[in-house]
């Protein structure tokens, strides 16, 4: 069964344009799902909308939306309310810029889509634009209405379609010095920093992501049809303590083959003296200039 469209529409460029589906690129509905239930009966459970100070359930039609500003109090809003400044889909993603590739941060990449020709009409349009994307080494620049709100989407080439990604708005992207700003500079003595060069080397490769495994989802769905088969599963045990290291020696023993691990988050560095902990810095989101 062919997979259904999430979008229809076109894609213009200036006076040239074809018709165009979109599908998501990705999915996580193979991963393993979980529902709440009573474990005396097995059944599901079902929750009652409640008023959070009366304690009363609230019929569905009396609830709405509502903004928080401040002190307890909430901007209602009903749904025509919002539909008022819905933005009216064209159905069309008009191209407004082509831009170099490397000026894109990822950070401001959110969701891909693979964009196909939507039949046999347009489809020579379609693998014109595809080619001159490519030919020229940009990615193309548009705006396109989902779900009714309205994103810009970072178009390219892949293999013989094209691809379109959403884009995050600069608002959403938080600030990098809040959370690198405080972090002192440091140097790096040289024989330390030529080890650490050469485990790199030792480990360099290729990306094949075939090679990745999920760990945890083959082992959740083992552990399910464990208890499918009524197993009784054993209290995890305890992790053991926290070994305290040496980092030269760990790049050292690393190099010669004395270490096959990383070093992880748990283990403490031996510098003769503790540093003290570093300031927490601010969790408020700010525009990137």
């Amino acid at each position: 069964m062919a997979p259904r469209a999430y979008w229809k529409g076109y894609l213009r460029v200036s006076l040239v344009s074809c018709p165009i589906q979109l599908f998501p690129a990705i999915s996580d509905r193979e991963k393993a799902r979980f529902h709440l239930i009573n474990k005396k009966t097995g059944h599901r459970i079902k929750y009652c909308k409640l008023d959070a100070e009366t304690g009363e359930q609230v019929d569905p039609q009396d609830i709405v939306m509502g903004y928080q500003v401040g002190g307890g109090r909430y901007v209602a809003l009903t749904e025509d309310e919002l539909k008022t400044i819905e933005i009216e889909g064209t159905h069309t993603i008009e191209i407004d810029q082509f831009v170099p590739r490397n000026e894109i941060d990822d950070l401001y990449l959110s969701r891909p889509y693979y964009m196909t020709p939507a039949g046999e009409i347009g489809r020579q349009a379609y693998v014109v634009i595809r080619e001159a994307i490519r030919k020229e080494g940009v990615v193309a620049l548009g705006r396109v209405v989902l779900t009714t709100r309205e994103h810009v989407m970072a178009i390219e080439p892949r293999g013989k379609g094209l691809v379109g990604v959403t884009l995050r708005y600069p608002y959403e992207i938080r600030n990098e010095r809040d959370y690198f700003g405080d972090l002192p500079e440091e140097r790096v003595p040289r024989e330390m920093l030529e080890l650490a060069r050469k485990i790199l080397a030792m480990k360099a490769g290729h990306f094949h992501p075939e090679q990745f495994e999920d760990h945890y989802e083959r082992a959740l769905r083992a552990l399910i049809k464990r208890k499918q088969r009524g197993e009784t599963i054993d209290k995890p045990r305890g992790r053991p303590s926290a070994e305290v290291i040496d980092l030269m020696e760990a790049f050292r023993q690393s190099v010669a083959g004395g270490r096959s691990t990383p070093l992880t988050h748990h283990q403490r560095v031996t510098k003769g003296h503790k540093r003290p902990p570093a300031k927490r810095s601010s969790m408020r989101a700010r525009k990137v200039s």
